[in-house]
């Protein structure tokens, strides 16, 4: 699954571009015929990770995902800027020696010939290694003080939000001072995530938070919250089309069939066998030794319910348990899916009543879970919560 060990990319942008708009000279006026002078066009700016650089030419991937060719004029201004920094001022001089491979780079000068070439008046690199050992220390600090569950309530009043994680309630505080962010539709990736409000967070959406906890760890005292609302699907595949990037497939908990968009974001991965296997035993054997019976489940008054809460408790924590682990799964394609294959999906929430969601993950080799469960699979979204800033795999 696509998961949360990112390089932070969003905190490490680079976010410069107010700063670093170079104004043209201006033109002096022509001495016999008065006439309004001609700016010089502005500079523009690239900004992405470095592939490769020979002599005085870089190759970066820019962020929009284009590979753009640069060269450094030798009169370009070439700073270090600290990691997290937007503040020119904290710069430190650099030589052009200093840019390697997977460094950031914003590079500011004039377009080249073709839209994929620039000519670089100044470089603002920062060092990959600096990344690392930022993301390092804010892994960190996520698994140290970091909470994540489902919401369960919200008090737009007292900026209080309460989570449930496993069997255990936990209220997040927030503040005027909270940085929130928001899951992008179809990607659980960090460095995607955009700036969110607590005004967008609902009950059902994952959750994670990072800040001051209770001893207990009951509360927290949030300095930062990330939030997105997805869903988990399990069925067998009905159709494929890998050149439009879609599956459709029956989902076995609504009985509703869905259209899942497969993107470039989305995570395509194969479930071993043994591990399919071990997971099934283990939520077969937790709802037989409940009774079989779930949540919603046929008579039995109180003790259904209580019994079918605890069957449908292990199912979660084994799904927790799982979601840990997809990132050593094998990646696979769309390609290599076929009709009538078993797949479990985490997608976002699409559009109420289109019935078609986008995948972030995609987890195919799950029969034997699916027969164990045929009212659906494990609640895989759940690796969404408690990893944040970047625990688990990329």
């Amino acid at each position: 699954m696509a998961t949360w060990n990112t390089t932070l990319r969003s905190k490490t942008a680079l976010s410069l571009g107010a700063l670093l708009v170079l104004a043209g000279p201006m033109k002096g006026l022509a001495a016999q015929t008065p006439a309004p002078a001609a700016a010089a066009p502005a500079a523009v700016s690239q900004r992405g990770t470095v592939k490769a650089i020979s002599g005085s030419t870089i190759t970066m991937t820019a962020d929009a995902g284009q590979t753009v060719t640069v060269n450094v004029v030798s009169s370009a201004k070439i700073v270090k800027l600290p990691v997290g920094s937007t503040d020119l001022k904290t710069a430190t001089p650099g030589e052009l020696t200093d840019v390697a491979v997977g460094d950031r780079v914003l590079v500011t000068g004039k377009p080249g010939d073709t839209p994929t070439t620039f000519s670089a008046l100044r470089v603002i690199l920062m060092k990959s290694s600096d990344i690392a050992s930022m993301q390092a220390a804010q892994q960190a600090d996520w698994k140290a003080r970091g909470v994540g569950g489902v919401v369960s309530s919200v008090d737009p009043a007292s900026g209080a939000i309460t989570i449930t994680a496993g069997t255990k309630k936990i209220v997040v505080n927030t503040t005027g001072k909270t940085d929130f962010k928001r899951f992008a539709g179809d990607s659980v990736k960090y460095q995607d995530a955009k700036a969110g409000t607590l005004a967008q967070i609902q009950p059902k959406d994952q959750l994670q938070a990072r800040g001051a906890k209770s001893e207990d760890g009951a509360t927290v005292q949030a300095e930062e919250v990330i939030t997105g609302s997805f869903e988990n699907l399990s069925g067998q595949i009905a159709t494929i089309d890998a050149a439009a990037g879609k599956i459709t497939l029956k989902d076995l908990a609504t009985k509703k069939m869905i259209t899942v968009d497969i993107t470039s974001n989305s995570d395509v991965r194969n479930m071993p066998m043994q591990v399919a296997n071990m997971f099934a035993a283990r939520t077969n054997g937790d709802a037989a030794a409940t009774g079989g019976r779930r949540r919603g489940g046929g008579g039995g008054g109180a003790a259904a319910g209580s019994e079918g809460a605890a069957a449908g408790g292990a199912r979660r924590s084994a799904g927790a348990d799982l979601s840990q682990m997809i990132s050593r799964f094998p990646t696979i394609t769309l390609a290599d899916l076929k009709k009538g294959d078993a797949v479990m999906i985490v997608a976002n929430e699409g559009t109420p009543g289109a019935n078609t969601v986008t995948a972030v993950t995609v987890l195919s080799g799950v029969d034997p879970i699916l027969t164990a469960n045929p009212n659906g699979g494990m609640d895989l979204s759940m690796s969404l919560g408690g990893n944040g800033g970047g625990g688990g795999a990329e």
